[in-house]
């Protein structure tokens, strides 16, 4: 059985909370926090919606029904609204650039703390590996000095 999945999930957070799936915990953060917002939730709407080909189709219908029935001369009138749609749609490419760059920069900060938490842990493994191998190599070398001594001492 398989279960749909959105085609976007990373522009609608509150999907990408119940999706049960795991994801970098920068993503989830980011997530919970837009969720938590009623005005990033309308923004994320409006995004996901004028980035996808309904709004492409809508439009499309919506201004050949304005030019070819509504209005005897439409191009004025829609040259005006295109145009206010097109400052609102610029607005909403810039917040979700800043929304993105914001994210990335999280994401980034949390992958440098990681990554040097990793460097730290590994710089740790390895001394104690190291410190282990001299003190093998001593006891190995206490052992053989023994049973080489004990053997050359009663052979003589």
């Amino acid at each position: 059985m398989t279960t749909h999945t959105p085609s976007r999930p990373h522009i609608i957070p509150r999907r990408l909370l119940a999706d049960g799936q795991g994801h970098h915990p920068s993503v989830m953060a980011e997530a919970t926090r837009r969720a938590a917002s009623v005005q990033l939730r309308i923004a994320d709407g409006i995004t996901a919606f004028a980035g996808s080909m309904r709004f492409v189709y809508v439009h499309a219908v919506l201004f050949t029904l304005w030019m070819l029935f509504f209005e005897k001369s439409p191009w004025p009138t829609l040259t005006l609204v295109v145009s206010l749609e097109a400052i609102f749609l610029s607005t909403f490419v810039m917040i979700g650039q800043n929304r993105q760059a914001a994210f990335q920069q999280v994401k980034a900060d949390h992958d440098f703390v990681s990554t040097e938490q990793e460097l730290a842990d590994n710089t740790a493994l390895t001394k104690q590996i190291a410190d282990l191998t001299q003190r093998i190599e001593h006891l190995t070398s206490e052992i053989h000095t023994e049973v080489v001594g004990k053997g050359a001492a009663s052979t003589t």
